[in-house]
């Protein structure tokens, strides 16, 4: 039966196998070893948890805001209205996204029930519910082609409704996190916002005073 010698700085035991309970050298290095892994992976997956939470929310603001603006009709003079709407993303989500690789798009649409909706098309036989190269269809976007969203890019005019979008993809902070996100380690953000503009003097929105 195995002992352990007492009285020395340090525990010898012999080679013989060791009696359950004794000699228990080792055991709370291992129990680390096998429970740091997934403490870290649990406080990196908490960390960048929390901050995909406050930069959605700073995106949703950002949108929003740009979305005011944009409402108004208003360009300052100098730059485009879809310039200064990127800014006001920019500036609402204070340096956290990379708006080098963000997008941001605006998209005009008939009405709000329109809204990320097909343009209408006649579904000719033999019938399958999809549009198929060659069917008529309505141009609503004037793109000269059929599309699965009707909405037209830009800010649109006085009375349009508009839809606000910003995209991002989000690279976690924690290196250990990134691979529970796919091959890229990234995830997509998005957020948008339907508005209707203003019924502003298209005139009196260019350049000079404004919001």
């Amino acid at each position: 039966m195995a002992r352990c010698i007492p009285g020395r700085s340090v525990r010898r035991c012999n080679t013989a196998p060791l009696a359950p309970g004794r000699c228990r050298r080792g055991v709370t290095a291992l129990e680390f070893g096998l429970v740091a892994p997934v403490f870290a992976l649990a406080v990196g997956a908490l960390i960048d948890l929390t901050m995909m939470m406050f930069v959605s929310a700073l995106l949703e603001g950002g949108v929003r805001e740009a979305a005011r603006f944009g409402i108004t009709g208003f360009a300052p003079a100098g730059i485009s209205r879809e310039t200064r709407i990127r800014q006001i993303v920019a500036d609402n989500t204070v340096g956290l996204v990379d708006m080098g690789t963000a997008t941001v798009t605006q998209k005009i649409y008939p009405s709000f029930a329109d809204v990320g909706k097909p343009e209408p098309f006649e579904d000719q036989a033999p019938a399958n519910g999809a549009y198929d190269p060659g069917e008529p269809y309505q141009d609503v976007n004037g793109n000269g082609q059929w599309d699965g969203d009707m909405g037209a890019a830009g800010a649109g005019g006085p009375g349009d409704v508009v839809l606000y979008t910003v995209e991002v993809d989000w690279s976690p902070l924690t290196p250990i996190v990134a691979p529970l996100f796919g091959i890229s380690g990234k995830i997509r953000m998005r957020s948008s916002v339907a508005v209707r503009n203003e019924p502003y003097d298209a005139v009196a929105a260019v350049g000079g005073g404004g919001p």
